[in-house]
């Protein structure tokens, strides 16, 4: 597994563009970089320097973020992915994440799941088209995003499989999953071709792996015996300098 740095928190001393933060991830001897909102950042810069630096992205967000269990937001949502499937043309057609939008009072769970597999259908028929791959995140209601929809795990993977295109998988965050109380390995098997990537952070605190409770060898043990092998985006808050927080989380994660 390689390391993904998420250049939205990490390598920001000093460096205020992700394009300064990618040279510098390079020169801590990453490959992989990811990172949040596109809008609001140097893409051509960003373009620039991953041509420079051979860096590759596992990852950002569709921008801008709209609910997919709301329909009266469906078709900004559909324009978003349609936005960001554009602009990821320019830094190599990564992974794009979508978020959830929040649960809507006095809607069947039954309904949330049906307005989320018939926009994401639509989605996923966009990137079909462009060849890029949609991923679905959940997250969590307890520390973070209280009033999420997508909190659980085995419903996003049941969500992925109603839609039924090689363009949607999941983005399965160590952190967000711990903090809701899931067991990984029961939430994973039998589903893990269903991942496209998986972000680490500990917990409490949503900091650098090794600073918290998580039990880091028996969830790498766990990834890897259900037969994940792609990246480890570091989407934590660091609590050191970039070298610093980099070596604790490589200790922790043993890779």
């Amino acid at each position: 597994m390689q390391l993904s740095a998420c250049i939205e928190w990490q390598f920001a001393e000093g460096n205020d563009t992700l394009a300064d933060r990618v040279h510098a991830a390079r020169a801590a001897g990453l490959t992989a970089a990811e990172f949040h909102l596109w809008r609001d950042k140097d893409m051509a810069g960003l373009a620039a320097a991953l041509g420079e630096t051979g860096v590759a992205l596992t990852g950002f967000c569709v921008d801008p973020r709209r609910s997919i269990v709301d329909p009266a937001q469906h078709e900004e949502m559909l324009q978003a992915v349609a936005d960001t499937l554009a602009i990821a043309k320019s830094v190599g057609s990564p992974p794009l994440i979508v978020a959830s939008g929040f649960t809507r009072e006095g809607v069947s769970a039954e309904e949330h799941k049906a307005e989320a597999v018939k926009v994401l259908r639509r989605a996923a028929s966009l990137a079909e088209a462009a060849e890029v791959t949609l991923v679905l995140e959940p997250l969590n209601d307890r520390v973070e995003h209280p009033g999420m929809y997508l909190v659980d795990t085995t419903l996003a993977l049941d969500i992925i499989e109603a839609v039924g295109s090689p363009r949607l998988k999941l983005l399965y965050d160590v952190y967000h999953s711990h903090v809701m109380g899931e067991d990984m390995r029961e939430v994973l098997a039998g589903r893990i071709h269903l991942v496209e990537h998986v972000q680490v952070a500990d917990s409490p605190g949503r900091n650098e792996p090794g600073t918290g409770t998580i039990d880091w060898p028996a969830a790498m043990h766990t990834l890897r015996d259900l037969g994940y092998t792609g990246a480890l985006g570091l989407e934590y808050r660091p609590t050191l300098e970039a070298t610093a927080s980099l070596a604790i989380s490589r200790a922790a994660l043993g890779v």
